[in-house]
C-alpha cells in the first residue's frame, strides 16, 4: 500500500538477509538479522544479540506482515485472501511480484482491507499518495462507483505503467487520475482551489516516511469531516518499539524515527478520531473528525 515512496526516491538495492531462524513477527518483515543474530522474548518484542551487524527492515525475501510465523500468515492468506482476489488484482500482484522492488508494493490483505473499506466508507473520491505498479489503486478504483475518481500520485510515471495495461484490462482506468511528480506540491495545487477543500472521501498514503506530517495537515483539508486518511508502514517491521535503534542500517533508522514522530502526532491530534491495526506492515486509520 507505496506519491513518493522513501525508498523509491532513493532507489536503494534491495538488502537480502541469510534467514536462519522461523519466521515471526519481526523476521517476516526482515528484521531478524542475518545468521541469526536477533532473537524474540516471551512478550514478543525484539531482543537484538550481537550490535556489529546492522539489519534491514523490509526486502524481497520475505512477505511484509508482523504475524507471528509465515505459515500463519499463508493461512490467512489461502483462507480469507486469495481466494476472493479479483483475477485482475491477482494478475497485477504476480506482475509485481517479478519486479526488482516488488517489495515495496502493498499485501494483497492490505488491498483487500483498503477495499472493504472503501465499500463500507461510500467512499467516491480518493486521494492516494505513493503508487509504484498500482496495486492499492486497483484495489480502490475496483470498490468506488463507476463515476468515482482515485487521484494518484507518484514521483515516476515507470512503474505504474507497469500496472497501467491491467488496470485497463479490469475496465476502471477511466476512475484513475494519475499525477506525476513530488506529492506535496501536487497536494498544495489541489488546495489552491478551494473547491477541492472538503472534496475527497478516503486518502491512502504510502509514500516517503519523513513527510507523513505534512501530507496528514494537507489531506485533512481536502478530505471531508467523516472521511478516512490511511497510512501505511506505521509500525516498520515491529523497529518502533525498539529503544536502541543502533542495530539498523542508517535508512531504517531514519525512517523508524519518522513513524515513531508521526505515530506521535496523530496520537495526539484533537482533529481525528483513530486506530493502529497491525495488519501488514502497520496501517493508520483516521476519521476526520473536524
Amino acid at each position: 500500500m507505496a506519491c513518493t515512496k522513501v525508498w523509491r526516491s532513493t532507489m536503494y538495492t534491495p538488502r537480502r538477509l541469510k534467514r536462519t531462524t522461523p519466521a515471526s513477527r519481526v523476521s517476516s518483515t526482515a528484521m531478524a538479522a542475518a545468521n541469526g543474530d536477533a532473537s524474540h522474548g516471551a512478550n514478543g518484542g525484539i531482543q537484538i544479540q550481537s550490535k556489529e551487524m546492522k539489519t534491514a527492515i523490509h526486502s524481497n525475501d520475505s512477505p511484509k506482515t508482523l504475524l507471528k510465523s509465515e505459515s500463519l500468515h499463508e493461512y490467512m492468506l489461502n483462507t480469507m485472501v486469495y481466494p476472493r482476489e479479483n483475477e485482475f488484482m491477482r494478475e497485477l500482484r504476480l506482475i509485481t511480484s517479478e519486479h526488482t522492488y516488488g517489495f515495496m508494493s502493498s499485501p494483497p490483505e492490505e488491498g483487500q482491507l483498503l477495499s472493504l473499506l472503501l465499500k463500507l466508507t461510500g467512499a467516491k473520491n480518493t486521494i492516494e499518495v505513493g503508487v509504484f505498479t498500482g496495486c492499492s489503486v486497483l484495489a480502490t478504483a475496483l470498490a468506488i462507483p463507476d463515476d468515482g475518481k482515485v487521484v494518484a500520485i507518484d514521483v515516476s510515471r515507470e512503474y505504474f505503467d507497469l500496472g497501467l495495461p491491467v488496470i485497463k484490462k479490469a475496465g476502471v482506468a477511466h476512475k484513475v487520475d494519475f499525477r506525476e511528480g513530488a506529492a506535496m506540491p501536487i497536494l498544495d495545487n489541489l488546495l489552491a482551489n478551494e473547491e477541492n477543500e472538503g472534496k475527497f472521501d478516503f486518502a491512502f498514503v504510502d509514500a516517503d516516511k519523513g513527510n507523513y506530517g505534512e501530507y496528514h495537515e494537507r489531506l485533512l483539508r481536502l478530505v471531508r469531516a467523516g472521511g478516512v486518511l490511511a497510512y501505511d508502514n506505521t509500525l516498520w517491521g515491529g523497529s518502533v518499539a525498539l529503544e536502541d535503534d543502533s542495530v539498523l542500517e542508517e535508512f531504517d533508522q531514519d525512517i523508524r524515527r519518522s513513524i515513531v514522530a508521526f505515530n506521535a502526532k496523530i496520537a495526539g491530534d484533537p482533529r481525528v478520531e483513530a486506530v493502529q491495526l497491525p495488519v501488514s506492515d502497520g496501517i493508520t486509520l483516521c476519521r476526520r473528525l473536524v
